[in-house]
């Protein structure tokens, strides 16, 4: 077991997990955060707290930051915003295709990272140069994709809860079409499409869980027998492990829980049910 704990740079931004060390602090303290520019702060948004995961190798509070430390960050915010509104205004005076996505600043090496999106490849050999006259520091421009854009900007996904990739996940992997249709989802690119506009992340997942559950689950067409009657099934819900089937007689349609319809499960109760029954107390004949 050991200590953890949680922090975000932003308001409702991405969770940073951290060893606690030998601090203790509470919701809402500002504490250190290490990395390769120095100390950082950030919010405690998860208290200190015992795990019984594997968390070997997380980065250490460095501490609770004190008067200095949050000037220090209230000035490079100030910072940020400022290069934020020149490199706006700048992209504007040279015409260039340009999104200005977020803005870094590492006040230790003076040195202003801008982070844009463009259809293209763009040429802003000149927009740097007026850039590092305007911020009086070095200024480096990276050009990101759609998925890093999202992370950066944050927003609500289609399912109504923050976007994975600005809260907890770490890396993009790829995701195709086929784990949608492996879900049973519409290919249709407004239904199974992310804020980014690319294939959501979490069809990959949770493909894996999908296809254990339709290797149990009775597939679609299969004549089954339910509780209510013959019928065909018409449809698979793996979250709640059941299956729509449409009865012989009149047609209607029922949700069934996929044990009940499956044969292992039928095989079963047929051949031990009376034993259980027997086992439990209930009646022998």
């Amino acid at each position: 077991m050991g200590m953890i704990m949680a922090v975000s740079f932003t308001r409702y931004g991405r969770l940073y997990y951290l060893d606690p060390g030998e601090h203790s602090p509470k919701v809402g303290d500002k504490v250190l955060v290490p990395t390769e520019a120095g100390p950082e702060v950030a919010e405690c948004v998860w208290a200190p707290q015992w795990t019984s995961e594997e968390v070997g190798g997380l980065p250490v509070c460095a501490g609770i930051a004190n008067e200095e430390h949050l000037t220090r960050d209230e000035g490079n915010k100030r910072r940020r915003a400022e290069a934020r509104s020149v490199s706006k205004r700048l992209i504007k005076r040279h015409t260039l295709p340009m999104k200005v996505v977020g803005v870094d600043y590492t006040d230790a090496e003076n040195v202003y990272t801008v982070y844009f999106s463009a259809p293209q490849r763009v040429d802003f050999r000149a927009l740097v140069r007026d850039l590092a006259r305007n911020l009086r520091a070095r200024v480096e421009l990276r050009q990101i994709g759609p998925r890093d854009e999202a992370r950066l900007q944050g927003g609500i996904g289609p399912c109504g809860r923050d976007l994975c990739c600005a809260t907890f996940l770490k890396d993009f992997e790829p995701v195709s079409v086929r784990m949608a249709k492996d879900q049973d989802l519409p290919v249709n690119p407004l239904r199974i499409a992310g804020a980014c506009g690319r294939l959501m992340c979490c069809l990959k997942y949770e493909h894996p869980l999908y296809l254990d559950a339709h290797s149990r689950m009775p597939r679609v067409g299969l004549k089954v027998d339910t509780p209510e009657g013959a019928g065909t099934v018409v449809g698979r819900n793996v979250p709640s492990d059941s299956v729509v089937v449409r009865l012989e007689d009149g047609g209607r349609r029922c949700a069934c829980p996929s044990a009940s319809v499956c044969s292992p499960r039928k095989q079963h109760d047929a051949a031990y049910g009376d034993a259980v029954q027997v086992a439990d107390g209930g009646p022998e004949g």
